[in-house]
């Protein structure tokens, strides 16, 4: 199976204007055993409440049969179950689309043959649920526009609900440039509308790909590569006077113009051409700023209005300087993102905390160094000492809610956390180390 994707990604690197026509015999029995078992066990089930476990019980039949419908298109999709996560900062619920365990396993073989063509499509401004590469990619690629490239205004541009407006004879029009084989876009479509069960009642889906689903990353890329990446490289780039540079993690992008002008006219232009495929800008986060080195030295020097900052991938960018007075960008934890952290680690601790203290604190470990992680980039120590530091006061908080009785003073506190130490925040992640990011911008 790897071998053949292999080729087939092959083929589509070294035959740009190639269609393929003949995919779906890749999807045999082997290969979906073995997307079967890459899937998690511990993942929600769909409305057959069907777990893996159970499909494993019988997998040889199972997959047998699964096969056979394929081939004669009997297969259909089941509806995807919905359920709704917070949403960050509002009061609103994320919906999610979270198919039965079959559904899985045909859309992870799906994922990977289209993974192998279009990852030799996608151009370099894309970085968003792609082969070894990263949000840390991305930023340290926006970095390297913003301080080293001329770039004077930036476009911070968000899409309003981007994967909930897709839409699908459009995304097919975009398979068809590469694909040819009409039963691959067929049950490509029929998973596109398979539709929606919510408390019992039956939705159908005329637009949109469910997040949620293994496939809708893939294709919420390869619509953005059309919609978006190759518009800017082949047109917008093309009308502009100075340089322009886009940087794209999924749907949360950010362009960099050298001119006001070009700044100006991008932003009306992607208006429109978000209008055209069914996609909106959602205006209230949608902005031009003047950022950069000019925008530093004119406050710095001519006491100009301090440059605005902007949030992209979790982090606030700002201008600043080094310790020997040259610009350069920072970065810093957002703060819509630093409460939300806050925010469910406080939920975590409050229904966790009657755990034994050996299994909370290590659990806890666990969760700070996720966060570290992430967040350990170049200039953001402060904001993880200081996440750090909450995150201590709220264990204080909460170990002493064990019971009616109080638990700790501080001086016992302080005591108790010499012996369960919490780990501290270190950078990770150097932003100017460009060691396999340097051929994306040669």
């Amino acid at each position: 199976m790897v071998t053949k994707l292999d080729r087939i990604a092959q083929i589509a690197k070294e035959r740009p204007k190639e269609k393929f026509t003949s995919l779906m015999h890749l999807i045999d029995e082997d290969m979906l055993k073995y997307c079967h078992n890459e899937l998690d066990r511990k993942k929600a089930t769909g409305i057959d409440k069907v777990t893996k476990d159970e499909y494993e019980a019988n997998i040889d039949d199972n997959i047998k049969e699964l096969v056979g419908n394929m081939k004669s298109h009997k297969y259909k999709p089941q509806p995807v179950r919905r359920a709704y996560i917070p949403k960050v900062e509002s009061n609103k619920m994320r919906p999610l689309g979270i198919p039965a365990h079959e559904d899985k396993i045909v859309q992870n073989a799906l994922n990977k043959i289209l993974t192998s063509i279009y990852e030799q499509e996608f151009l370099n401004c894309s970085f968003g649920f792609r082969v070894n590469r990263g949000c840390h990619d991305a930023i340290k690629i926006l970095d390297i526009y913003v301080s080293k490239r001329n770039t004077n205004y930036i476009v911070d541009a968000d899409i309003k609900g981007f994967f909930d407006h897709v839409n699908h004879e459009w995304l097919i029009k975009f398979l068809k440039e590469r694909i040819a084989d009409t039963n691959m876009l067929r049950l490509i479509s029929r998973i596109l509308k398979a539709g929606v069960m919510e408390k019992g009642s039956f939705y159908k889906t005329y637009e949109g790909t469910p997040q949620g689903g293994l496939i809708s990353a893939t294709l919420g890329n390869i619509y953005l590569h059309y919609v978006l990446d190759l518009w800017f490289e082949k047109v917008v780039k093309k009308y502009c006077k100075g340089k322009a540079y886009l940087v794209r993690y999924a749907d949360d992008f950010i362009a960099c113009f050298e001119f006001k002008e070009d700044a100006q006219a991008y932003y009306k232009a992607l208006i429109n051409r978000l209008t055209k495929f069914n996609l909106e800008v959602a205006e209230d986060k949608t902005r031009t700023i003047y950022f950069g080195i000019n925008a530093y030295r004119d406050f710095k020097i001519n006491k100009g209005p301090k440059p605005e900052t902007f949030d992209f991938l979790g982090f606030t960018h700002y201008c600043s300087h080094q310790k020997d007075g040259r610009f350069r960008v920072k970065r810093k934890t957002s703060a819509k993102k630093f409460r939300n952290s806050l925010k469910r680690c406080t939920q975590w601790l409050k229904e966790n905390r009657i755990l034994p203290i050996q299994e909370l604190m290590k659990r806890l470990a666990i969760k700070l160094n996720g966060y570290f992680r992430y967040y350990g980039i170049t200039d953001n120590s402060e904001s993880m000492n200081t996440y750090r530091d909450k995150v201590r006061s709220l264990l204080f908080k909460w170990l002493n809610r064990r019971s009616q009785r109080k638990s700790f003073n501080w001086d016992k506190f302080v005591l108790f956390m010499k012996q369960y130490k919490l780990p501290r925040g270190k950078v990770y992640v150097n932003i100017f180390d460009l060691k396999k990011e340097i051929s994306y911008i040669l």
